[in-house]
């Protein structure tokens, strides 16, 4: 077993640790049993670490930690036992902590995210929210679980539609031209699995039906909101005008929500160089992050995607978490289908809009860097991921300050928060400030008040003799 020695700083940094949806503090004393537990919420939920060997104290509602590690490594066999019966080391990478000067070994377990439910000893299954390990319990929440992680998947789900409603569609008959070898609808989708006991699929009603949206209403569609705005709390009296609704079968959902996007983009203006530039981000970048939006969503869940543009970024909300083993941290690595029918078929369509699968969220972050912009941000929720577009560039806020005086006379607060991104108008000031002590920037005499200006710092006057 790997034994690491850490620095003092080091140790009090993991006695800080506040404990949370990604991390845990124990005492020495824990049982297996219960550890196992954590370990079950971890690995169903998004991974996470845990310190066996701080203990904590209370008093005063005051909590002060303490190192109290093992006494050698045999100590916690019991735990290293419980973890191989669990899963091992494809589960969980345990390791022992030492510091100087401190008591005994701390066990640090590194738990990973999986692709299977992993149950505690006691045979039950928990989940991670925020600090609290929550028991998974009865059939509906296994089956929560089990579509969270991409173990069962919706799409193979029937509905109760018409058959003909796949099977006789514009969409489908359309496809079926350019299907090589041609075949009649109904036995090519039976072919596919798309049809169970002469009723459609989810995955069959989206890709085929003229008209999703009327078969699996609010969860087929996608809603576009403009808000005038750059808060982050929603006021409908920010909205630009009332939400958009994009329908249609997915292969026609995607381009046309690609498109409202970008012509409702086009119409932001924003502050450069001393005038008003339109608002642009990627083709690439708005075309990938939303095709990902609706082949991975999870579509028991009976919410719409939302794509929210405000003034200075583009959120799209996929709802679902993320599944299998990804996570936030290794999704551009990793990959994990949760609706493979969907991925696999619409591919096979002219054009289609994975036409590299498996590089799409690659190609978004890659575009956002060659010019210049801030990469995407990927952020698990409860009930969904949220991809955050901002139309952030990648200098600093002194440096598009000091671009912005090379070409223009004077700038004020205000002008240099809507360059910068900034929201708070002491920290635009603390930006000025620090400009001012390296000499590069200047107060505009004359201008107090709400009408302070700063200019690029004037060279002295030559001295006459």
């Amino acid at each position: 077993m790997e034994i690491r020695d850490i620095t003092d700083e080091e140790a009090q940094a993991i006695l800080g640790y506040e404990e949370g949806h990604f991390r845990d503090v124990k005492a020495r004393e824990v049982q297996p049993a219960k550890l196992s537990m954590s370990i079950s919420a971890f690995a169903n939920t998004a991974g996470g670490e845990l310190f066996i060997g701080i203990s904590e104290t209370r008093n005063d509602e005051e909590k002060t930690t303490s190192w109290r590690g093992f006494t050698d490594q045999e100590a916690a066999n019991g735990f290293l036992a419980m973890i191989e019966g669990l899963g091992g080391p494809d589960l969980c990478q345990p390791r022992f902590l030492s510091c100087k000067g401190r008591d005994g070994y701390v066990l640090h377990l590194v738990v990973q995210k999986t692709r299977q439910i992993v149950k505690a000893t006691n045979g039950t299954p928990y989940v991670r929210r925020g600090a609290q390990k929550l028991p998974v319990v009865g059939e509906d929440a296994l089956r929560r679980l089990a579509l969270d992680k991409g173990i069962a998947t919706y799409e193979d789900e029937t509905v109760r539609a018409p058959l003909d409603e796949v099977t006789n569609s514009v969409t489908v008959l359309e496809f079926l031209l350019s299907e090589v070898p041609t075949a009649e609808p109904d036995r090519w989708l039976r072919s596919q699995f798309l049809i169970h006991a002469d009723n459609p699929t989810v995955a069959a009603t989206l890709l085929f039906a003229d008209e999703p949206q009327a078969i699996l209403p609010k969860r087929s569609a996608v809603k576009i909101f403009r808000y005038k705005t750059v808060d982050e709390d929603l006021n409908r009296d920010s909205l630009a005008f009332d939400p958009l609704t994009i329908e249609g079968p997915i292969y026609d959902l995607i381009k046309k929500a690609v498109s409202e996007t970008k012509d409702i983009v086009e119409g932001i203006k924003k502050l450069g160089a001393g005038r008003l530039e339109a608002v642009s981000y990627p083709n690439e970048t708005l075309h990938e992050i939303i095709t990902n939006a609706v082949l991975h969503r999870d579509y028991s869940i009976a919410t719409d995607i939302q794509i929210r543009i405000y003034d200075d970024r583009i959120e799209v909300h996929s709802p679902g978490r993320l599944p299998g083993h990804v996570t936030v941290g290794n999704m551009l690595e990793e990959q994990f289908a949760r609706n493979p029918k969907l991925v696999r078929l619409i591919n096979k369509f002219p054009n289609p809009p994975n036409k590299d699968v498996g590089e799409g969220l690659n190609t978004a972050f890659q575009a956002m860097r060659k010019i210049r912009l801030q990469e995407p941000e990927v952020i698990e929720k409860d009930q969904s991921v949220v991809v955050y577009i901002r139309h952030t560039r990648l200098s600093t806020p002194a440096q598009i300050v000091m671009e912005y005086v090379e070409k223009n006379p004077f700038i004020t607060n205000q002008l240099g928060r809507e360059i910068t991104g900034l929201r708070r108008d002491v920290e635009m000031k603390d930006v000025f400030v620090a400009l001012r002590k390296q000499g590069l920037l200047e107060q505009v005499p004359g201008k107090r008040g709400r009408a302070t200006s700063w200019r690029k710092a004037q060279a002295p006057a030559p001295t006459t003799k």
